[in-house]
């Protein structure tokens, strides 16, 4: 069975998702909608830096959704764009186009007050979505759950990223939402009471469910560390005394202690905070589960161009892309990691 897939954005992960999408022979590319109008006429290979593929970008969204695909990738920030982005995946739902998403992140396990519209809107259309990543997305999800598998006994499981953000050139995740590069005494959006359970409260509650776990509810914890100096990264310059690294946790909390965290360690410098967390390699994703007996297992990511933030980039990307064809053929509805079946890199061997 053949998919036709419109992509919709082609940032950061966009990008990676053609790419992804013209290497599974499963998969044929029927459109692309751009956001920026310098993008529109461009033929899509261009905009991938591939050959020419034959689909011209367009931001017209009702020509893109009269091609009838079987799935929209839908890769368009939605951080700062959340009532937009929730109005797109609604209309492409209700037009019967199933949708794999990057974002909102939120939906990759939502409660049923925030699930709501997208859900109707699902059934509504007979078309089914999924929304998912590395993270939130894999590293949280069947990763952990995979290692919970082989206990015996759990009293915690914690997920992390440990990464250095240096070469992740997006200035207004860095700089707009995570606060690096900001006044120390100034929070940014992302460390806003209640923002970080509204990101990735949905992975502690996703394992909770996996796991039969009742929590008695959700806490939140930050810490920030400034630029001993100033210093450039890709997304711009860092002054001295502003953020440079940033450590949050979210806890599920259960009988007054945590069972289930999140936890990020975000480093603008490999030498900052020496004393946080330290990654496996140039990066990683690692997964502790502590009880009988105890384990850790890293996810290190690297590129083949050496950098661990191009592999996460294309880690967000091809779990949607792989997901496609399972996502095409899945019940109507809100799906989410606990209702699909094994995805693979099927098709991928070369």
């Amino acid at each position: 069975m053949t998919c036709r897939v419109v992509l919709w954005g082609t940032g950061n992960v966009g990008r990676n998702a053609l790419i992804g999408i013209t290497a599974r022979p499963d998969l044929e590319l029927a459109g692309v909608w751009v956001s920026n109008p310098a993008k529109v006429g461009r033929d899509a290979g261009e905009l991938a830096g591939l050959e020419p593929l034959g689909v011209t970008a367009t931001n017209d969204a009702d020509a893109v959704l009269a091609l009838r695909p079987d799935c929209v990738v839908y890769t368009s920030m939605a951080d700062v764009r959340l009532a937009e982005a929730l109005d797109d995946l609604q209309r492409m739902l209700r037009a019967g186009v199933n949708v794999v998403s990057s974002s909102p992140v939120f939906l990759q396990f939502p409660d049923e007050a925030m699930g709501s519209p997208i859900r109707q809107a699902a059934l509504d259309g007979g078309a089914s979505i999924w929304v998912n990543g590395v993270d939130p997305g894999f590293a949280n999800d069947w990763l952990p759950l995979t290692v919970t598998s082989i206990s015996e006994r759990i009293t915690e499981v914690r997920c992390l990223e440990i990464l250095n953000y240096a070469t992740y050139d997006q200035a207004t995740v860095l700089f707009d939402i995570m606060g690096f590069g900001g006044p120390m005494d100034d929070p940014p959006m992302l460390l806003q009471p209640g923002v970080l359970s509204l990101a990735w409260g949905s992975v502690v509650r996703q394992l909770a469910a996996g796991l039969d776990v009742e929590l008695d509810g959700l806490e939140e914890w930050h810490t920030r560390l400034p630029a001993p100096e100033a210093f450039d990264v890709d997304a711009g310059r860092i002054e001295k005394g502003t953020a440079a690294a940033l450590r949050f946790e979210v806890r599920g909390m259960r009988g007054g202690r945590p069972v289930i965290v999140l936890e990020h360690v975000t480093r603008l410098r490999d030498d900052l905070a020496p004393d946080w967390p330290q990654p496996a390699g140039k990066g990683c994703y690692r997964v502790e589960v502590r009880g009988e007996p105890n384990y850790t297992v890293d996810l290190q990511l690297l590129g083949t161009d050496g950098d661990h933030n191009t592999a996460g980039l294309k880690a967000t990307a091809m779990r949607l892309v792989n997901a496609v064809p399972t996502v095409v053929e899945a019940r109507p509805g809100l799906l989410t990691a606990l209702d699909l079946p094994l995805i693979t890199g099927r098709g991928l061997v070369v």
